[in-house]
């Protein structure tokens, strides 16, 4: 049975941070792939004359690195293991006392919507979360809990792990924020930064789509999900 490695990142995910848009996206590729993916990363932080350790992120995307980014991106697209899919939610869609729930409860439903399309039914999957605050552990309990049942994998022996991690540390992870991040960007109708703009439309070019509606859901390689206030996929 084949074993996909899933990595969690999410931007302006808290309730009351004054942003209009939440993103929650994952990378995923292959078990077997992990290492391979990696290092290729890491090989062209080195051509750009950047520490192999240094961390891919959406906010340090500047003028002067812009081509490195756009060098991963194009990388991304390249690999045919290596995978995205994201939840994009319009802040005023969210409506919790009608639904008689909470925050958090609400957010469970969204890593739910998230990961549903990733995890494959005859495959084991390994997901990492990357580290918000020192709640992550029960947050963490619970999302495996409700995925697991949701599988109708009651002993976890499909949904193998829930774990935080580091995201300085898992490359694929860093690629999630880097991708996210563009389609927060883009969702914000925020301007202004030419390199962060160069990725958008790199991204547009190399998807083939123009980032602004949700894509099939059988679509494999960059997965866009527009939620739309009270659907939570059954």
């Amino acid at each position: 049975m084949i074993s996909f490695n899933i990595y969690c990142d999410e931007s302006c995910h808290l309730p009351n941070d004054g942003m209009s848009v939440m993103v929650l996206g994952a990378t995923s590729c292959p078990v077997d792939k992990t290492k391979e993916i990696a290092k290729r990363l890491r090989e062209i932080k080195i051509k750009h004359g950047l520490h192999p350790n240094f961390e891919i992120k959406w906010g340090k995307v500047s003028n002067s690195k812009a081509q490195f980014y756009l060098d991963i991106v194009d990388y991304f697209f390249d690999d045919d293991d290596f995978a995205f899919r994201c939840v994009i939610i319009d802040k005023k869609s969210i409506n919790h006392d009608k639904y008689r729930q909470i925050h958090d409860d609400w957010y469970y439903k969204m890593m739910f919507l998230l990961l549903k399309n990733i995890i494959k039914p005859n495959a084991t999957s390994f997901i990492y979360l990357d580290k918000k605050d020192t709640q992550s552990g029960e947050k963490v309990r619970k999302l495996h809990d409700v995925l697991c049942n949701s599988q109708y994998d009651f002993k976890q022996e499909k949904i193998k792990r829930v774990q935080i991690v580091e995201s300085h540390h898992v490359e694929q992870m860093q690629v999630a924020d880097l991708l996210l991040g563009s389609l927060c960007y883009l969702n914000r109708k925020l301007q202004g930064n030419k390199a962060k703009q160069a990725i958008i439309n790199r991204v547009k070019e190399r998807s083939g789509y123009q980032l602004h509606a949700s894509t099939l859901p059988s679509e494999q390689k960059f997965n866009i999900f527009y939620w739309q206030g009270g659907y939570y996929g059954g």
